[in-house]
């Protein structure tokens, strides 16, 4: 194998995924590598690589990648935002709950569904308490309230992208229409997450209908019980599982073993949370 040449890399879609990929292999290039793409992304990679002396920001979507080593060190990493989204939003879903986690990601990137609770009428509040190699962390505290329907477009959805599944959950029991838009990338997940969001709704009583990309959500329903397929997918196995809180009956989540993905525990945690 020959040995890696730095370039300049257009990446047409903002792909957290792809960017930390050509960010990483260009560490091992022979010169540096400019790297470009629309905004909207979550730059935890690029956030450190600049911290680390081995990348500078040139722009909203323009990274220099230098390469060299990255230093050996021990890290204490902050909880993940989209684990954290869940418990969150069982806390959303029954008025005068409250849920707080605390040393968890504040990167821009990733409060999209922080953003989207509260124009649903959640009491979102969030205080940055340190910084982990130039990437905020902090505690969010959620209180739920009576829910409105909101719309989710844009550059929100991209920062909401793996909590869709949550919105269209609680946009079944606000008031109103919950529209979410520019989510093709769902279909393509551990599931079509557009599909299973849908049946989601719809198995627990709810009314809900698939667009190319995304969904429509009525709300204003009382949710029942009844059984989920999580469809091998372990967002939707929790997005389930939080869906009882809202429940009059139990909930039957076939698949729920898929949750070991991301959080093996998770059952006992949501459990914990309402004890």
């Amino acid at each position: 194998m020959g040995r890696l040449r730095g370039a300049e890399v257009e990446v047409p879609l903002p792909s957290a995924q792809v960017r930390s990929a050509v960010a990483l292999a260009a560490l091992q290039a022979d010169g540096p590598t400019w790297l470009t793409s629309p905004p909207g992304f979550r730059d935890h990679t690029e956030r450190w690589l600049e911290a680390l002396g081995r990348g500078r920001r040139l722009g909203e979507g323009a990274f220099r990648v230098l390469p060299g080593p990255v230093p050996p060190a021990s890290y204490h990493l902050p909880g993940d935002a989209s684990a954290a989204a869940f418990l969150l939003a069982a806390a959303a879903l029954r008025p005068g709950a409250t849920a707080t986690v605390r040393r968890v990601t504040l990167n821009p990137g990733r409060t999209g569904f922080l953003d989207i609770l509260g124009a649903m009428g959640a009491r979102v509040s969030q205080r940055v308490t340190g910084f982990v190699h130039g990437d905020p962390v902090g505690d969010v505290t959620v209180a739920g309230a009576a829910l409105r329907g909101a719309r989710v477009d844009g550059a929100l959805t991209v920062r909401a992208l793996d909590e869709l599944p949550l919105v269209a959950l609680l946009g079944a029991v606000a008031a109103g229409e919950t529209a979410v838009g520019g989510a093709a990338e769902l279909r393509v997940k551990e599931s079509d997450r557009v599909e299973t969001a849908v049946g989601l709704v719809r198995a627990l009583g709810g009314s809900a209908e698939e667009r190319v990309d995304g969904f429509v959500v009525q709300g204003g329903r009382r949710l029942r019980g009844g059984v989920v397929d999580a469809g091998g997918d372990h967002r939707l196995a929790m997005a389930a599982a939080v869906g009882a809180v809202a429940c009059g009956e139990a909930v039957t989540v076939r698949g729920f073993d898929a949750v070991a993905v991301s959080w093996p525990g998770f059952g006992e945690a949501l459990e914990a949370l309402w004890s």
